[in-house]
């Protein structure tokens, strides 16, 4: 049957769905929901107001931010005259997912400035990005709220030893953090502050997105109007059926408890980098005490018989521009009973809606779940063990020897005990990837095309063999994105990690160690704090060419679940 809002989103829906999805409509307008949510009232997910009454200044950020407009735009033209041609955006999660789709959404305006973001620690790709810079009219712009985060941290040692002028940085950060008081000890050009009553993955429209947006060269004042849109579509007095992000929130919500959590997102262009910051947005705030979403973005669209019952598809539609083979496949599973989800946006600056929309919604579908959508409980684990494992190599020297359990040309398998060949030990992994498990390819790589596309194929064989979610983010990226879903969410991840070889000699000046020790301290330690709850994890190393690798694993991968 098709259900939804008459004010915009088509759902395709079977009848125990709809029926579902009816009922929490039902309780949503009797419980005040939105005007719960409006008035911040922590009441609608916990008893106490522990980072809940003081995480909720997304709601009127746009507004506020609408006031600073000239002075982000004046900033903009002052770098420009001053002979800056690139900018190097330095930051992780929260700080860096929106500006990465920003960039890939709008690109740079003639005149503007070029923007790199970095967010992996693997030493090619460090020293690749310092490669591909002109330094001297290179802007540097670290961005971390808590203003203590490891990795833009050690970014900025690594750029600090190649560039001399303090007047080529500036800091995004929260007031009276340590990064703002580096930049005030050391005169940077300019400190931009945040708001610390929004968490770091809800601050898309704050300095956070909004900074790097100023330099690129998009329109800031169109992009808040869209914003201030999206948040009219949730005002409080609405009925339910007329707000789009709430009733979103209500029906995802919904259908995750039904078994239906596996959040299936298409986008067409050009928004649809957009999936990198949603998959943040949703695990982060979902995956814990043993429920959440699982955010499903970038897997290769199949046919309705590679899809298990687990699966929910929301499809980011343009009405200007529309996907006629995406709309065909949709189609073809909506008819075979998958539920499928159909928002519809136009132009670009309807990013700026959809962060809006979707913060709104996930926070409705918190509330739907009875989490607490604003914390992140499990995020400091693997943190902690990364600092072991590095502070163990500085005092030894280095990292205890170890041997794989199998080896197959570029490929070498740890933590299999057993394994007789690479082959055997991705089936024993893999062989039980039946939904509702799901599998994350955890890939501390340097990202590239050639890797995204290798990626890619793995997933597509693994959906196809074995009809399971699967995900892949680049670590440690992920580990400040999914790596709270995979710890505190659905205990059903089954983790194949991939480790590759990187230059040596690339340091964090001031450490005692490389970014080749510091990704494979990140990689340890997730790999521990996976293996510590009792999930299944399995760690393959890639040597020499790493996109080779990437494919001959995915070969492997295939031959393992045929």
């Amino acid at each position: 049957m098709t259900a939804g809002p008459t004010t915009g989103i088509d759902a395709r829906l079977g009848d125990a769905d709809a029926a579902a999805i009816a009922e929490r409509v039902a309780w949503a307008a009797r419980e005040a929901v939105a005007r719960r949510v409006w008035e911040r009232d922590h009441t609608l997910w916990a008893p106490a107001p522990d980072e809940l009454a003081d995480r909720l200044g997304w709601l009127t950020i746009a507004e506020r931010m609408l006031a600073q407009v000239d002075e982000l735009e004046a900033f903009a033209d002052e770098v420009r005259g001053a002979g800056f041609t690139h900018c190097a955006l330095l930051g992780m999660g929260g700080s860096s997912l929106a500006p990465e789709v920003l960039r890939r959404t709008f690109g740079t305006a003639p005149g503007y400035l070029e923007l790199h973001v970095l967010d992996s620690t693997h030493p090619d790709a460090v020293a690749g990005l310092a490669a591909a810079l002109p330094l001297e009219r290179t802007l540097f712009v670290v961005s971390s709220k808590s203003g203590g985060t490891l990795e833009p941290k050690s970014f900025t040692a690594y750029f600090q030893a190649r560039v001399s002028d303090p007047r080529q940085f500036v800091a995004i950060t929260d007031p009276a953090t340590a990064l703002a008081d580096l930049a005030a000890r050391e005169g940077w050009r300019r400190t931009f502050h945040g708001d610390p009553e929004i968490g770091g993955r809800y601050s898309a429209l704050s300095a956070f997105g909004l900074v790097p947006a100023a330099l690129l060269g998009v329109d800031l004042r169109a992009l808040l109007e869209r914003a201030l849109a999206g948040a009219a579509a949730a005002a409080p007095e609405l009925p339910v059926e007329e707000s789009p992000p709430l009733w979103l929130g209500l029906a995802l919500g919904s259908l995750a408890r039904a078994g239906r959590d596996k959040l299936t997102f298409v986008i067409d262009d050009p928004l649809a980098s957009l999936g990198l910051w949603l998959e943040q947005l949703v695990a982060e705030s979902t995956g814990k005490r043993g429920t959440g979403i699982v955010p499903i973005a970038d897997e290769p669209l199949g046919d309705p018989g590679a899809y298990g019952p687990d699966r929910v598809f929301v499809h980011l539609r343009s009405s200007i521009a529309p996907d006629a083979a995406a709309d065909a496949r949709l189609e073809a599973l909506g008819a075979a009973g998958h539920p499928v989800l159909t928002v519809p946006f136009g132009e670009p600056t309807d990013v700026a809606g959809a962060f809006f929309g979707w913060e709104f919604a996930i926070a409705v579908a918190g509330a739907v779940l009875g989490i607490n959508p604003f914390d992140q409980p499990n995020v400091q684990e693997a943190k902690d063990l990364t600092v072991q494992t590095i502070d163990a190599y500085v005092r030894d020297g280095g990292f205890a020897p170890e041997e794989p359990d199998a080896v197959a040309g570029q490929l070498a398998v740890y933590g299999a005990p057993g394994a007789v060949d690479v082959r055997a030990a991705l089936a024993t992994l893999l062989g039980a990837a039946a939904p509702p498990a799901y599998v994350p390819i955890l890939a501390y790589v340097p990202p590239s095309a050639g890797a995204d596309s290798a990626l890619a194929a793995l997933r597509a064989a693994l959906r196809d063999a074995r009809r399971c979610a699967t995900t892949a983010g680049y670590g440690p990226r992920y580990l400040h994105s999914t790596g709270q879903l995979h710890k505190g969410g659905p205990q059903t991840g089954r983790f194949l990690e991939i480790t590759s070889d990187g230059a040596a000699g690339v340091e964090v000046p001031g450490t005692g160690y490389d970014f080749a020790a510091l990704v494979t301290a990140q990689a340890t330690g997730d790999l521990q704090a996976l293996r510590g709850r009792g999930l299944p994890a399995l760690r393959v190393h890639v040597a020499g060419d790493v996109v080779a690798g990437l494919r001959q694993l995915a070969d492997a991968v295939a031959d393992a679940v045929r």
